[in-house]
């Protein structure tokens, strides 16, 4: 007898229900009455104060943070597209470019965000975006990129390269025609999950200062003042936001390799 499985959308309203219980029951269990500051507010307060504050109160922040987000997922994520082309085009150099990724993956974004605003520096003025979360957010995408498009150009069909070699293609007609196609879902893959990671590169770059309105900061400055439901508040936008982008990138994934999903077939 074959299993009926349960629907995305009914798994997701699943998740979602049994997630804020788990947050009402830790807010219970680990928050003491300490007068006005509660470390851990219930879900109940937290969307109160934001259905108090409204949206536009945190749209600020969020605009300068995304950003430097989408700044660092443009840069992070071409560089490290570029280089793993280069690697298709000249073999020997892939154990290095491998090392290079794997070191930038092993480095700690806070120290790195240290040295960064020394040499970056922060925002220019007064609402800019910061230099320095820019970095770090492309700093974060630039090894999964690196990493999922290597493995997709090496899951090209082998006869397929060899059809393009035969007709007097080289490594370049072979990465366009053929490795480029067949790593794209890969591709897309990695640039869905570099959506909150480079978010979150740049919100660790804000906590290094050097400007004045950003995600980062505000955490701080509500952080200070113990106000925690604002501070839960900023976490749950922080989610939405890089749930909004994983989403959208899952979407044009879908849209574009329709063979994936199997939707591409009669």
């Amino acid at each position: 007898m074959q299993q009926r499985r349960v629907p995305g959308w009914l798994a997701g309203v699943i998740g979602l229900v049994s997630l804020l219980a788990l947050w009402w029951v830790f807010a219970l269990a680990f928050s003491p009455d300490r007068g006005t500051y509660t470390p851990v507010p219930s879900p109940f307060a937290v969307f109160g104060q934001l259905a108090e504050d409204g949206l536009g109160a945190y749209w600020g922040p969020f605009e300068v943070t995304i950003t430097e987000a989408a700044y660092g997922f443009v840069w992070g994520n071409s560089l490290a597209l570029l280089i793993a082309s280069t690697v298709l085009l000249f073999p020997r150099l892939e154990p290095v470019i491998v090392q290079i990724a794997v070191v930038s993956y092993c480095l700690p974004l806070v120290a790195v965000g240290g040295i960064a605003i020394v040499v970056l520096g922060g925002a220019t003025k007064a609402g800019d975006p910061s230099s320095t979360a820019i970095f770090l957010a492309a700093l974060a995408v630039f090894f999964t990129t690196v990493v999922g498009a290597l493995l997709g150009f090496k899951s090209a069909d082998r006869a397929s390269i060899d059809v393009v070699r035969v007709y007097g293609g080289g490594r370049l007609t072979q990465l366009r025609k053929v490795r480029l196609v067949a790593a794209l879902p890969a591709i897309l893959n990695a640039l869905q999950i570099a959506v909150p990671t480079a978010f979150l590169g740049a919100v660790l770059g804000e906590y290094m200062g050097a400007t004045d309105r950003s995600v980062g900061i505000t955490l701080i400055r509500l952080q200070g003042n113990l106000d925690s439901e604002r501070v839960w508040a900023v976490f749950l936008l922080c989610a939405a936001v890089a749930m909004i982008g994983y989403g959208a990138l899952g979407l044009v994934s879908r849209l574009v390799t329709p063979w994936v999903s199997g939707r591409g077939t009669a």
